[in-house]
């Protein structure tokens, strides 16, 4: 093997690391966005239920209305709850899976 051959490919090992190495950042910022995003949304979420609740309690006067009322968005809040530790819970289960792949 000549010496610009050798280079060359050593020039090409680089050049394939570095893109590695590229989609490996670009990856992990691609999963930081989306816990961001998620967290935000349930932020989001959670003040909504929270601003439903209070008008719930300022507006309606009937008191058997007012109890069903909170009732089912705590019913709905519960289900939220639950479907978000669910989707936490299978996020993780993914990105555990493939680091394992990944590190193999």
């Amino acid at each position: 093997m000549s010496y610009e051959q050798n280079w060359s490919e050593i020039s090409n090992d680089i050049s394939n690391v570095s893109k590695k190495i590229k989609s490996r950042i670009d990856e992990e910022d691609l999963v930081e966005d989306l816990n961001v995003t998620f967290k935000n949304t349930i932020e989001r979420t959670s003040q909504l239920i929270n601003n439903i609740i209070h008008t719930v309690e300022s507006t309606i006067t009937d008191d058997e209305i007012k109890k069903d009322t909170k009732e089912v968005i705590l019913n709905i809040n519960s289900e939220l709850k639950n479907l978000l530790s669910k989707t936490k819970s299978k996020i993780s289960d993914h990105l555990d899976t493939n680091h394992s792949f990944e590190e193999e």
